[in-house]
Order: structure tokens, then sequence, then C-alpha cells
């Protein structure tokens, strides 16, 4: 099959896709139209139903498995396809594995390196927080490795959590040597910790939609009530160290307007709110990089409010 990350401007399209979302719209002139999302595991894309009452649109819902045929086009620098064409396919014509977005990076390998650095905490409290949870719970370390980090925004495929929590973690490794003040294992097990809320607030693959929960909650106080469950269960937990971990996870967004209920108050919350930061922000810049070949401007971009392009280096 041609995925989706293959496809270029002027392309025609004929293949199996998972309809990720599905909505009608009406256009500045009173047509009705569909606003389509498209995924394979190399992404997704947006896609449009000009027609849909039209011969050779079948009924379709979304999390349906179906066989398009349309011509791909660019809107405001963002590829999409025009679909002509939908059939609902049924079990056995694709394989779900060809539809589920994954990382480029080795999962087991990525958790070899979280186990590692689990195993060279210092603080008897805190290594057996982490290991509670990425050793001792099968469930947890099953559902982690596998869950992404977002929905749509940043690392949003399979092993997109473990991935992003292990390159904040790395971060946190180098402000640890870069400025020594910084309690190197309680850094260490907030970077591990901050978004393990994620694996209760975004339902599995293929959906990686928010749970009901995820909804009213949200990751950060989620995360916030996991760790508390498992500190309950550990004898003689310092109560202070428990509130600078929970501290932590509650200001890991830096400011009220993107989530977080507290500000940064001590310098591990700070060097944790910039860690997430960075690795969000450059993995989101990566992937709307990846998704073109155009050198020139891309567009505004919400994320960054700016412009955004390729560096040239002409």
């Amino acid at each position: 099959m041609k995925y989706l990350k293959d496809y270029r401007e002027g392309d025609r399209v004929q293949g199996v896709y998972l309809c990720k979302h599905k909505q009608a719209a009406v256009t500045k002139n009173g047509k009705n139209y569909l606003n389509v999302i498209l995924q394979d595991r190399s992404g997704t894309m947006d896609a449009k139903v000009w027609d849909p009452n039209s011969m050779g649109i079948d009924e379709f819902e979304p999390m349906d498995y179906i066989e398009v045929g349309g011509d791909v086009s660019s809107f405001q620098s963002s590829l999409q396809i025009s679909i002509k064409r939908v059939r609902v396919c049924h079990e056995g014509e694709y394989n779900p594995a060809d539809y589920l977005p994954t990382s480029e990076k080795n999962i087991e390998e990525m958790y070899g390196e979280v186990l590692s650095m689990i195993g060279k905490v210092q603080n008897p409290f805190l290594k057996e927080l982490l290991e509670a949870f990425f050793v001792k719970d099968e469930a947890f370390a099953k559902r982690f490795k596998s869950a992404s980090a977002a929905k749509a925004v940043h690392h949003s495929f399979v092993g997109g959590l473990l991935e992003h929590t292990l390159s904040v973690a790395q971060m946190c490794e180098f402000y640890c040597r870069q400025y020594p003040m910084l309690k190197r294992d309680l850094l260490i097990t907030v970077a591990l910790c901050h978004d393990i809320g994620k694996i209760r607030e975004i339902a599995p693959f293929p959906a990686n939609d928010y749970t009901d929960d995820g909804n009213l909650l949200g990751h950060i106080v989620m995360g916030v009530e996991m760790v508390g469950e498992k500190i309950r269960d550990i004898q003689g937990f310092p109560p202070v160290l428990a509130g600078e971990i929970k501290h932590c996870i509650l200001a890991h967004h830096g400011e009220y307007e993107y989530g977080s209920p507290k500000k940064p108050a001590i310098m591990e919350a700070v060097a944790l709110n910039f860690a997430d930061n960075t690795d969000a922000k450059m993995q989101t810049f990566k992937e709307v990089l990846q998704n073109t070949d155009q050198t020139d401007w891309l567009g505004f971009n919400r994320l960054f409010e700016s412009n955004v392009r390729m560096t040239r280096m002409e």
C-alpha cells in the first residue's frame, strides 16, 4: 500500500485507509460536504468529500476502514485529499497494523533506557516509586509502551509517550550536569512520571481520542492521582518529598493558560517545564517539516504563533 506521507500534490489516491474522523459541514454557499481525517501508520491527512450524496460514496463512519479514490491538492500549504469514491472495507481486506502510526525508534530499547535511568536513582523512596510503576506494574508498563503522547499535536503515535518521556528525562540529565544544584533523583523521577496520566487520558489506538475522564480531569490531575496511589503503598514515604513530586507534575506545563494549576515553585519544576516544552515543540516542528516538500514559508502555525519554514542555509 502507499502510505499517506508519500503522497504529493497532484497524485491520484487509490487505497485503503482508516477513517479517523468524519464531520458534516456546509460551505459558504450552503452546499453540504464532509470533513474527513484519514490515517495509516505514517500519520494522518485531511480529506474532503465535496459531494457526499453522489454515486460511488458509500455510507461510512469514523473508525471504518475505507477504500478511497481521489486526488491530492494543497490548501494553505498543507496537503489534503479530495475524495471522489468511498467503499467500506470488510475484515480480511486490511491489516490493522498498517494503520497504527508507530515510533521510528525501537520501543523495547527505549524502555530499557528508562529502566537504566531508574537503576541509577539513589533515593530509596523515589526508586521504589519508579519501580512500582515501570518494573512491578506489568499492565502499566504494557500500556505505557504503546501509548501516544497526544491526540494530535506531538508524538501522536504508538510509543510516542515513551519516546517523549525518555527525551524529557535525557534533557533533565543534562540540566543536572549543567546545574549541580538540581536534585537529580527528584528531577529524573518527575521527568519519568510527568505524563503518566496520559495512559488514562487518551484511549488506545486506533481511537487515540480523549476518554471521558480525560475530558473531565486531564492528564495532569490524573497523573498526580496515580502517583498518590503508589505513594500510599510505600511505607514511610516522606510527606514533603511527596508534595514536591506532585508539585512538579502539576506545574510541568508552566502556565495557567496551558493547563497547569500551579506555576513552578522549585528549581526541579522549572527544569521539567523547560524540558517538556522543548521536546514538545521540537518534535512538532520536526513533524511539520516531515509532512511537506516545500522550502518556502509554510503559513501560520498556532503552536509557534508564527509563519514557519525549513532552514535553507543558502
